[in-house]
């Protein structure tokens, strides 16, 4: 699939209020966005730090809004509760910023031979959606203590990948700006070369070690 197009990002929504979710509402604070936040109880649930750390950065929202106001969308909640995101428009850019992990999520059998990606998952269910694959490699603490400004040397780097090459583009943009060196490794079926488990894993790599890392995988 190639049929997007690369569009500039002023608004980045988050479904998902928990460490990942808020370490990169804080980056994406910082570097002049305006974020909205969901998680799955409410906006008046939302953790109070971070809406008095952002202040009027932040707009705290429902799932359903944070699809429909969002230029972009980061999902940072758990892949067992993937199927509880809300109808997304065709074209919307979607993040998917999670990890399968059997013993949080439930067994996912699809996920289980190893032959789809979450990401792929996410795609399948969401046929209009523009998935791409992100932010899932690193530990969340990190997001905001290795961000560094484009140009630093040996910059961080991390992948993007997914299936609409215009997405892949725009997050790898998004994600220079927030702090990393973008990677693009192609479709969303190379995800699983920085899943749990494999050498790229929470890994801190410079762009020319993380391909190493990512060549060392195996299935």
């Amino acid at each position: 699939m190639n049929i997007g197009t690369h569009h500039t990002v002023h608004t980045i929504g988050i479904i998902g209020a928990g460490n990942v979710g808020k370490q990169i509402a804080r980056l994406a604070a910082a570097s002049g966005h305006q974020v909205l936040l969901s998680n799955s109880r409410g906006p008046e649930t939302l953790p109070f730090d971070i809406i008095h750390e952002l202040g009027d950065r932040l707009t705290t929202s429902t799932a359903d809004e944070v699809i429909e106001k969002s230029d972009l969308v980061v999902i940072a909640i758990p892949v067992g509760a993937y199927t509880r995101i809300p109808a997304v428009p065709a074209g919307k850019i979607l993040i998917d910023a999670g990890n399968y992990y059997p013993a949080r999520d439930g067994v996912i059998p699809a996920l289980e031979s190893g032959g789809i990606t979450s990401s792929q998952l996410l795609q399948e269910q969401l046929p209009g959606a523009r998935v791409v694959k992100a932010f899932n490699h690193i530990r969340a603490a990190e997001l905001t203590t290795d961000a560094t400004r484009p140009g630093t040397p040996d910059r961080r780097a991390m992948i993007v990948a997914g299936d609409d090459r215009a997405a892949r583009a725009t997050v790898a943009e998004v994600m220079g700006n927030l702090g990393f060196d973008p990677l693009d490794i192609g479709e969303l079926r190379e995800g699983w070369r920085v899943q749990p488990g494999t050498p790229a894993y929470v890994g801190s790599f410079t762009r020319d070690q993380l391909v190493e890392a990512l060549n060392r995988a195996t299935r």
